[in-house]
């Protein structure tokens, strides 16, 4: 059986999530503060369910649908979560009230499926361009991968991008150097067309190629990292790293317009008091 909980039997360490994160928090956050919550492993977190989401990060989407339905959670545009007046004050639900009151919605609203409790349909809450997205990243050569990666690292304002992905390049796939200001450092970069989760291992790896050679790491790949894996990426006393999954990727592709074409919908309204002179 998985150990991943059901999305109504994450109601509660969600929202006991948002209050360990001071009332907000982004999925991310929420996914990190809930594994810590509930005790999974590194291998029940990183289950994944498509693409780079992983299954509980996919089911905790749900549960926060609902909880933002039933009124104890918002959020904003930049996909930041808090919790309502409401939600301040309720320190625990009752599973079944929630998705009777939700369903009870759903039958006003039919553009949020039902979720049964022994049935997750196999939608996701995400984006379909962002699945479509991903999917075309994972089909591209794994030097078309690596130069695309230098294009973005480009876009995001670094100089000197070189992909040095050879037999011989130390377990390195490229390096540069990043700007701020009046300081610059180099940053060397690795680059995985992956489906799985990146381990703490393979991150420790890359840092063993780091020294002498630049100040920071950068770890992009279309895959997930497993918690252990971000956790050894900052660990006090080793080079610190940066990661990029598979979800981040494609949100910096569209912020930077890489890949994707943005259309806005146009709408026209006439002025009805333009024509006031006209009128007699």
């Amino acid at each position: 059986m998985m150990a991943v909980p059901k999305y109504d039997e994450l109601f509660d360490p969600t929202l006991e999530a948002l209050r360990d994160l001071g009332g907000s928090g982004t999925n991310e956050e929420i996914e990190e503060a809930v594994v810590k919550i509930l005790g999974l492993s590194d291998g029940d977190a990183s289950q994944i369910h498509s693409g780079s989401v992983t299954e509980l990060g996919y089911r905790l989407a749900w549960s926060r649908n609902y909880l933002k339905r039933y009124g104890l959670l918002e959020n904003s545009a930049r996909s930041v979560w808090s919790l309502t007046k409401k939600g301040q004050e309720t320190q625990h639900v009752d599973p079944k009230e929630v998705n009777r009151i939700v369903k009870a919605l759903d039958k006003k609203d039919r553009t949020i499926p039902s979720i049964t409790e022994d049935n997750i349909p196999e939608g996701d809450l995400s984006l379909a361009w962002e699945q479509q997205l991903l999917e075309q990243l994972k089909s591209v050569s794994p030097a078309g991968f690596e130069r695309l990666c230098q294009r973005l690292l480009r876009e995001t304002g670094f100089v000197e991008v070189k992909v040095t992905g050879k037999p011989d390049d130390g377990g390195i796939d490229g390096i540069g150097t990043i700007r701020l200001n009046l300081i610059s450092f180099k940053v060397i970069f690795q680059c995985k067309r992956y489906k799985g989760s990146i381990s703490p291992a393979q991150i420790r790896d890359f840092k063993g190629t780091m020294v002498g050679r630049a100040e920071r790491g950068l770890y992009i790949t279309t895959g997930s990292f497993t918690p252990s894996a971000k956790q050894e990426a900052n660990r006090d006393g080793s080079p610190p790293i940066d990661l990029v999954d598979g979800d981040r990727l494609v949100g910096l592709m569209k912020d930077l317009g890489l890949g994707v074409s943005i259309t806005t919908k146009e709408e026209v309204s006439v002025d009805m008091d333009w024509f006031e002179p006209y009128l007699s």
